[in-house]
């Protein structure tokens, strides 16, 4: 391990490499469980590409794999290290180098955080529109890495969808441009949508060219409770059936509903089996939630509250985003991540309930209804070893549902170690064999993140 130290410090700065046992142990993984994970040989902190480049230079000289990481907020165990590892910690790269209001992009490094972005472009009149719940945490290269969403991705899309071009180190320490800076670009592959949702197997985004959008008007959100996960899924039918277009459409199950107020005594009605929450960003909210409204009630709400205005809606979107947070406090979670055809999401509701009867646990579910992604939230005992093979093996049989009802096996949060298995299942032989292929071209000795995805 001198040799990779000596080699790295070569062309960084003395403090930005750590081989101090007791800093890497705290760099060895993400926010998923039951992930193998071990400390790396070795933390760097780059601040520059020409750093980057210098630690895949030295990484391909000896053979070592690395692991890049941004704020480890991750769900899948893909920033998770391995024996012997550089963890490539990319959050002393965390400036915005430019913003745009003419062309409508920022051009920023991977280390900057997700919030402070979408403040920054709040000040010229934009908005960055995706939005994890983990949005003041988590970074734009991170984000990037795992395809992130958020709650608003019903109106505005994922990640994906705004990432215009990458700057990217290689394997080899290549420095690789892709994309644009125009609204519109059609030459050659797309390589920047290859390296979105690679989770770092492909190589290093060092900067990135992201879409803004002009800041919408302020939000409107109305509550609606339903005495059946089946109603509250025919009503989000409903909804997009009638061509409306809101900018957020959650629920949550009434036993994340209680979480939820037994943290932050909100006062949520803590009876409803389920809870939707609409939001509106249009020219005329009211008018819009007046319509929501006439929908839920006609397929069953016993209630339906709009909010006065922009304070009582950042209320009950507070109560969405404190829904994880909630479960994690009835002891430890496993957060599924499976989305289902909008016209499937009463049934998977309806199939996770009775795998939680099955499987005698608590799972809370929290999604993004607009987009049939939904979040089965596993709650168990850690310290008890047959609660905790009944929860992973409920894991499996939530994701099994969401295949057999056409859906896939992650909708926002990434593969990484702990979906690995059931990638090959969605995608099949095929499938599985062309991708291993095209990251051989990207990474032939594969030292880039090894074990993940594949």
């Amino acid at each position: 391990m001198s040799d990779l130290v000596d080699l790295l410090r070569e062309g960084l700065p003395e403090a930005a490499v750590v081989a101090d046992p007791d800093v890497t142990a705290a760099y060895q993984q993400d926010m998923a469980g039951f992930c193998d994970a071990a400390p790396p040989a070795v933390v760097v902190f780059p601040r520059t590409v020409d750093e980057v480049q210098h630690v895949m230079r030295t990484a391909t000289r000896l053979r070592v794999p690395v692991v890049p990481q941004g704020a480890r907020t991750g769900l899948s165990g893909a920033a998770n290290a391995v024996a012997g590892a550089i963890a490539l910690s990319l959050v002393r790269m965390d400036r915005i180098l430019e913003l745009d209001p003419v062309n409508r992009i920022a051009v920023v490094e991977p280390g900057v955080v997700n919030a402070e972005l979408s403040r920054a472009a709040a000040r010229h009149g934009l908005n960055y529109p995706p939005d994890p719940s983990s949005w003041e945490s988590c970074t734009v290269g991170g984000n990037i890495g795992t395809g992130a969403g958020g709650l608003c991705c019903v109106k505005y899309g994922v990640t994906a969808e705004y990432v215009l071009g990458l700057d990217v180190v290689l394997a080899d320490g290549r420095l690789l441009r892709t994309g644009r800076r125009t609204a519109k670009g059609v030459a050659g592959y797309d390589l920047t949508r290859l390296f979105v949702g690679a989770e770092g197997t492909l190589g290093v985004v060092v900067g990135a060219v992201l879409a803004l959008r002009p800041a919408p008007p302020p939000q409107l959100v109305l509550a609606a409770e339903f005495p059946s996960t089946d109603a509250a899924g025919a009503a989000v039918c409903a909804v997009m059936a009638a061509g409306h277009v809101p900018s957020l459409m959650e629920l949550m199950d009434t036993t994340t509903v209680r979480a939820v107020n037994a943290m932050a005594q909100m006062g949520l009605p803590d009876s409803t089996a389920a809870l939707l929450l609409v939001g509106f960003d249009s020219l005329d909210p009211t008018s819009d939630l007046e319509a929501v409204g006439e929908l839920c009630r006609a397929a069953g709400a016993t209630e339906v509250v709009p909010a006065a205005d922009s304070g009582e809606s950042e209320l009950l979107l507070e109560a969405r985003r404190l829904a994880l947070p909630a479960l994690d406090r009835l002891g430890t979670t496993m957060i599924d991540d499976v989305a289902v055809p909008r016209s499937r999401l009463g049934e998977m509701l309806a199939g996770v309930a009775r795998i939680a009867e099955d499987y005698d646990l608590t799972i809370g579910v929290c999604a993004h209804a607009g987009d049939g992604n939904t979040h089965p939230v596993v709650v168990f005992d850690s310290a008890d070893a047959d609660e905790s093979a009944r929860a992973r093996a409920s894991f499996d049989a939530i994701m099994s549902l969401g295949l057999e009802l056409g859906g896939t096996i992650t909708g926002e949060h990434g593969v990484g170690l702990l979906k690995k298995d059931w990638l090959a299942r969605e995608l099949g032989p095929v499938g599985v064999q062309l991708q291993r292929q095209v990251k051989a071209v990207f990474d032939p000795l594969g030292i880039m993140n090894p074990g993940k995805l594949f």
